[in-house]
């Protein structure tokens, strides 16, 4: 069927608006296998004047006949044979009802009067050949070859024929699909199938993305102002993980007077994932508007704001969000909340929105290290030092964890005054750090993690045990003199332990060496050289 309805001051006046195909955006997505978004379409433009109502009457009904509802497809049918008794098609709908109904010699002349209003429509042809297909492909072959055979004599370079064969073929044999999908492309010279590109794209998309895009930019240079086509595209793209050019595609097909609310959505998320989380957050506010309860648009409100760092706004619209009773909150909500929370200072309602985030996805095992700064950050020590033993025993971790855990583990030893919890504290950390010095035997924050763990377990004493962990820690970063300006914190805190325990051990010249050592490491260190001077 041709686009062929249209008066020349009308057609031109609709392509001169931007994107504005009317009624027949709705017939595009039909022949594009998405009869959700074709009914849409075709429902909101029946009574535009630009709408040749027989046709848009005949496509509804059609998926009317999709959905089973025979009833409602001959309402359709009779009611676009009364807009435009001249029109064939409606009587092709009124046949496949018949079919439908096991009544052949009905539908055979329905489809006879049918192609006596228009012989040498192969369009309306090959929608008889569909119609026996799609009624019984075995039963109905011989009626299906033939009517093919006819739309092609009526029409040697129409490309509808060869849809419908590659339809036919499409589930079992991709590359033949394909190679008739391409010949219909070939004969479409007046851009009234951009079908045969989007099954094209449709096929070939899991074997060759970029050459499936490619092809629908191909369609969109013929069809600028088809909704499909711009759709398609930004779709493909998304598809493949190219969020920025989907997102500067679905912003151009929004565009389109017949874009669909969700794909407004989309763009609300890629718009977030693109970083321009301003514009993502207007157009949440707007749609937010027409529909005041969508979770998904107050999700992305909070994420955008969370991302500007606008920390008490995006607090207040986690609340709201949070309040929605429609809930189907993910582990992410969550998540960001509480990183939220964390930045305002309050780590231990972070803590409880971390623990959310687990209940619904316990398998996300990295929430654990979120959980244990937050409980760090909070100042609940042995907590933190848990949490970060159920990440390491998910069994997904490198050295560098274990390393974090054996800090946790020391961090709870030294806030807690217990014997008898501070030890298994102690106890954990000391193996902890041991299994990283095997791996690692050459790093000095390792070394001096494991001298501290080992001043711990002493109570906090200078003893022999203590001072060769120090010393452990200062011999190793003696092999390289450029450790003594980039580690001289630790050599430091390792060299003051050392000074200390010799002075204890009444070796004056052996702790004077220490400190001398710690203060030409520090010369402004106010009073140690009259420490060191007083220690006769």
């Amino acid at each position: 069927m041709k686009f062929k309805f249209l008066s020349l001051a009308i057609l031109g006046t609709v392509l001169g608006m931007q994107a504005q195909q009317g009624y027949y955006d709705g017939v595009e997505y039909y022949r594009a296998d998405q009869p959700e978004e074709a009914e849409i379409i075709l429902t909101k433009t029946i009574n535009d004047p630009s709408t040749d109502k027989a046709e848009a009457y005949y496509y509804l009904g059609q998926l009317q006949l999709q959905n089973g509802n025979i009833a409602e497809a001959q309402k359709k049918f009779d009611a676009g044979i009364a807009a435009n008794a001249n029109n064939g098609y409606n009587y092709v709908g009124l046949g496949a009802i018949a079919l439908k109904q096991g009544n052949k010699s009905v539908a055979e002349d329905q489809f006879k009067h049918a192609k006596s209003l228009a012989k040498k429509d192969a369009d309306l042809i090959t929608e008889i050949a569909r119609a026996y297909y799609t009624a019984d492909p075995v039963a109905y072959a011989k009626e299906i070859n033939k009517y093919i055979a006819d739309a092609k004599k009526a029409n040697k370079q129409s490309p509808a024929p060869y849809i419908l064969e590659a339809d036919m073929v499409a589930g079992e044999d991709v590359g033949k699909a394909a190679q008739l999908y391409d010949m219909a492309q070939m004969y479409d010279t007046d851009n009234t199938h951009p079908e045969a590109y989007v099954k094209y794209a449709r096929a070939y998309f899991p074997v060759n993305p970029t050459f499936s895009i490619n092809k629908l930019k191909e369609l969109l240079e013929k069809n600028p102002d088809s909704a499909l086509a711009q759709r398609e595209l930004a779709e493909k793209y998304y598809a493949n993980n190219q969020l920025t050019m989907a997102a500067d595609q679905y912003g151009k097909y929004i565009q389109n007077p017949n874009h669909f609310p969700k794909d407004e959505q989309r763009y609300v998320g890629l718009l977030y994932f693109g970083k321009k989380y301003q514009e993502s957050f207007d157009l949440a506010g707007k749609l937010l508007s027409q529909d005041p309860t969508n979770v998904y648009m107050q999700r992305m409100q909070f994420l955008d704001m969370a991302a500007l760092e606008k920390n008490e706004q995006a607090a207040e619209l986690a609340n709201k969000f949070f309040a929605n009773p429609k809930g189907g909150f993910v582990a992410n909500d969550y998540t960001t909340y509480a990183n939220v929370l964390q930045a305002l200072g309050q780590d231990s309602l972070a803590v409880i929105e971390y623990n959310k985030a687990l209940e619904v996805a316990p398998e996300k095992v990295d929430i654990y290290k979120d959980l244990s700064a937050a409980y760090s950050s909070a100042k609940k020590y042995h907590e933190a030092a848990e949490a970060y033993q159920k990440f390491i025993d998910a069994g997904d971790y490198n050295t560098n964890d274990l390393f974090m855990l054996a800090r946790r583990y020391q961090n709870a030893a030294m806030s807690d005054t217990v014997p008898e919890t501070r030890m298994p504290m102690i106890e954990k950390g000391i193996q902890t750090i041991d299994v990283v010095m095997e791996r690692v035997p050459d790093n000095a924050r390792i070394a001096q993690t494991r001298a501290i763990l080992i001043y711990l377990k002493n109570d906090s004493q200078d003893n022999e045990e203590t001072f060769n962990a120090f010393k452990s820690v200062v011999d190793m970063l003696d092999k390289d003199p450029a450790n003594e300006e980039s580690q001289k914190a630790i050599y430091t805190q390792m060299l003051n332990r050392m000074g200390s325990y010799a002075l204890n051990q009444g070796d004056k010249e052996a702790a004077k060496a220490y400190f001398e050592r710690m203060l030409k490491l520090n010369p402004e260190t106010e009073g140690l050289r009259e420490f060191i001077d007083n220690i006769k």
